[in-house]
């Protein structure tokens, strides 16, 4: 019998938190114990885990006793206060929030880009996950990157509302529905209306005029790719529930064909190419939601630069863009590093 791992949840009962209860149990992850944690309101709550009702306890500082591994879905502040009490306590943190993206001896994971650089866990017990669309586009940009470097990326990013949580996605609900009936909406997550609207705001702005969100992707793609990207991003807060979509023009250093393109994009893990648009055929969000792949298409050359390209990238961004992905870098963890 192969060996089971101790589990905690930090954030259990949160979007990304229940995302990744769905996909332990979907992968069949060897767990042994788990443990949920949240906040105080939340403690007492029953959740379920493949079939079994775990109870959600109170996060504390002693609360990773015996764990092994602990899944960080409760944001930046929660993984700042709570992950070196989590290392000290013997466990591996896997972190989907930007709390440590960045941060010198924390690797950067996409695990069928860069699944070496888990092996750099040891330094500070952290692993960290990219950012959604960060995630999306730097899978699209690996093979053709490896066949020919890719100098220069212009994403443009747009992003479903569940980028910022449960309390949005409600809140796009409620204006909706607001709206249809007559009624003036109310803006309680989002600085503006963002039902039937498309806001050219996701996180705060920076002194330079990008947003933290864009800066973001600037910095996580180079970290991933270990390469000198030039990388610039807008990104838009879009009136769709799940789903982040990316239109992305990529220069290289080497001419990549629209055909090669295509083979390559074919042949990448993880990555499916949907690419027939004489017959309607492309990436939409609402074909992404509910899956693991990152979907692609709209593959062309750009004429008006050299060895240029555009792309269109889809994915669900709870899925591959948080949960998943934390979930496949603890499945390589477990195989090479902590047998």
């Amino acid at each position: 019998m192969s060996k089971l791992w101790n589990i905690a949840i930090v954030g259990a009962t949160g979007a990304v938190g229940g995302q990744l209860i769905e996909c332990l149990a979907e992968r069949a992850f060897p767990v042994g114990k788990m443990k949920y944690l949240a906040s105080a309101r939340s403690a007492g709550d029953a959740l379920e885990f493949d079939g079994k009702p775990v109870l959600v306890e109170e996060l504390t500082h002693d609360s990773f006793e015996g764990v092994e591994i602990a899944f960080f879905a409760a944001g930046e502040e929660c993984a700042r206060e709570f992950c070196h009490s989590a290392a000290r306590a013997g466990a591996v943190c896997i972190d989907t929030s930007g709390a440590w993206r960045m941060e010198e001896g924390v690797p950067l994971v996409v695990p069928e880009v860069n699944p070496h650089a888990i092996a750099r866990y040891t330094g500070k017990g952290i692993i960290a996950s990219p950012g959604a669309v960060t995630t999306q586009v730097v899978m699209a940009l690996k093979p053709l990157h490896d066949h020919g470097g890719v100098e220069r990326v212009v994403v443009s990013a747009f992003e479903a509302v569940s980028g910022a949580g449960k309390k949005a996605v409600e809140e796009l609900q409620r204006q909706v529905t607001d709206l249809l009936q007559g009624k003036s909406p109310e803006c309680t997550v989002h600085p503006h209306q963002v039902a039937f609207n498309c806001l050219p705001q996701v996180a705060a702005f920076g002194d330079n005029g990008y947003t933290m969100e864009e800066m973001e992707i600037v910095a996580e793609a180079g970290k991933i790719l270990e390469a000198e990207v030039r990388v610039t991003a807008t990104a838009v807060r879009v009136p769709v529930f799940y789903g982040h979509s990316a239109a992305v023009n990529v220069q290289t250093a080497k001419k990549i064909s629209t055909e090669k393109a295509r083979e390559l994009l074919e042949e990448a893990p993880g990555v499916d190419l949907v690419d027939d648009p004489a017959d309607g055929v492309y990436p939409m969000a609402i074909d992404a939601v509910g899956q693991d792949l990152v979907l692609v298409g709209r593959v062309r050359e750009d004429a008006s630069v050299v060895n240029g390209l555009n792309l269109w990238v889809v994915a669900d961004n709870v899925r591959k863009g948080a949960a998943t992905n934390v979930v496949q870098i603890a499945e390589v963890l477990i195989v090479e590093y902590l047998k």
